[in-house]
């Protein structure tokens, strides 16, 4: 086939490039195969080091990309979606802190950008058919950057990992295969494993599988400081931006294999799915900011965050980022934090962690006004005689009416 009868002959497409397997794949076949231009884009929302980000531009350069370009998205992943999911005290299915599901967005709006930059012709992202970041990139890429195409290699193709290998082999591409074997995507928020172990109903992850290995035995206790609901403080240490304390955080509480797990869920587009994470510093951070909250809010405010977090955690996760919705939410969730303020102490061991207490001058649960269980000081036992009276008076009228109606045979 010649060049100028190739469907991206004199087209520009911009690449979201992580440089794993399904994207570097997307890059022979975009460029070689049908013959775009290819501009590739990495959006880094805590997951890479200097060094990685590096070799990964070197890696897209030497598959023959044209340009290649590294986002920092970090505090802007946690200031429009993290900080949200702290103060919510999100976990999807009460298990899975939306590592993936919440930077997946910040990378979509990211790239979006990167296509307007570049006036680009296209856009394309190595989302599978069977998932739910298909969904989100399109979606997000329709919105932001309606007319433009949306390319999608390995779901179009309906290709296996198996396969993409097989083709990059055939191109002399040179990476770690055996690596690639699992599927990682880590960010600040925590990191998601696939393989085959999770394409079932039943398997566990090896232990090599899992990008933090176990090296601490000991147990040690953690300070953490919230101010306001964020994080700005870890075991004495104070940070300019809560980011940098979550990443502190990870490298503590990481080594001791917090925060692994399986998360099964429901896709956005109907199916079930298995996938392992690990979030040490998330669920450490979410736990203790619970615990925070239930001491220096009341049970209105903690029964309300619920119900909205849930929907907010849900809609996020299905990639609704955008729906306006979303920013009321927000605002109710920023309000509930003007309290939740103060020290959350923690204990950390292998595999599992323990909330010690907490010190806030906003406590509730102050000897003021009495200890539970033992004493109060702010009102009489006759108080509570006559409020409990008063508390059930509706459902006794209830029960004495249907007595009534029952014994003179009504109904």
């Amino acid at each position: 086939m010649q060049e100028s009868t190739k469907p991206g002959a004199g087209r520009r497409v911009v690449l979201g490039f992580s440089g794993g397997l399904d994207t570097t794949f997307c890059v022979k076949h975009l460029g070689e195969d049908e013959g775009f231009e290819v501009h590739s884009v990495i959006v880094n929302t805590g997951g890479f080091s200097q060094e990685e980000l590096q070799k990964i531009e070197q890696h897209a350069y030497t598959l023959g990309v044209t340009t290649h370009t590294t986002v920092n998205a970090v505090k802007g992943y946690y200031d429009r979606i993290i900080k949200y999911l702290v103060f919510g005290n999100v976990l999807k299915n009460n298990t899975y802190p939306l590592s993936v599901s919440a930077e997946r967005l910040v990378q979509a709006l990211h790239i979006a950008d990167h296509v307007k930059a570049l006036h680009a012709d296209a856009v394309a992202h190595g989302s599978t058919g069977a998932g739910n970041d298909q969904v989100r990139f399109d979606m997000v890429f329709n919105i932001m950057i309606p007319g433009v195409e949306i390319i999608t290699p390995i779901r179009d193709l309906k290709l296996s990992r198996e396969q993409e290998i097989d083709y990059l082999k055939g191109k002399g591409v040179d990476m770690n295969f055996a690596k690639a074997a699992y599927s990682i995507n880590k960010g600040l928020w925590g990191t998601s494993v696939g393989g085959k172990e999770t394409l079932s109903s039943k398997g566990l992850l090896p232990e090599e599988a899992w990008p933090t290995q176990v090296t601490k035995t000991a147990s040690e206790k953690a300070e953490l400081v919230f101010d306001k609901g964020e994080l700005v403080g870890v075991n004495g240490q104070t940070f300019q931006h809560p980011s940098e304390a979550i990443q502190y955080l990870q490298t503590i509480a990481g080594a001791y294999g917090l925060g692994r797990d399986i998360h099964v869920g429901d896709t956005i587009i109907g199916i079930k799915g298995r996938v392992g994470f690990e979030a040490a510093a998330p669920m450490v951070i979410l736990k203790a900011h619970h615990a925070l909250e239930k001491h220096v809010l009341t049970k209105w405010q903690l029964s309300w965050k619920d119900t909205i977090a849930n929907f907010y955690g849900n809609w996020l996760h299905e990639g609704q980022i955008l729906d306006p919705v979303m920013r009321d939410i927000e605002a109710f969730l920023q309000s509930s934090q003007q309290n939740v303020t103060g020290k959350v102490f923690v204990l950390l061991q292998p595999y599992r962690f323990q909330i010690i207490g907490i010190e806030s001058k906003y406590d509730l649960m102050s000897s003021k006004f009495g200890k539970y269980g033992e004493m109060n000081n702010g009102w009489t036992g006759e108080d509570v005689r006559g409020f409990s009276k008063i508390f059930g008076n509706q459902t006794s009228m209830f029960y004495q009416v249907k007595e009534d109606a029952e014994r003179n045979g009504l109904g």
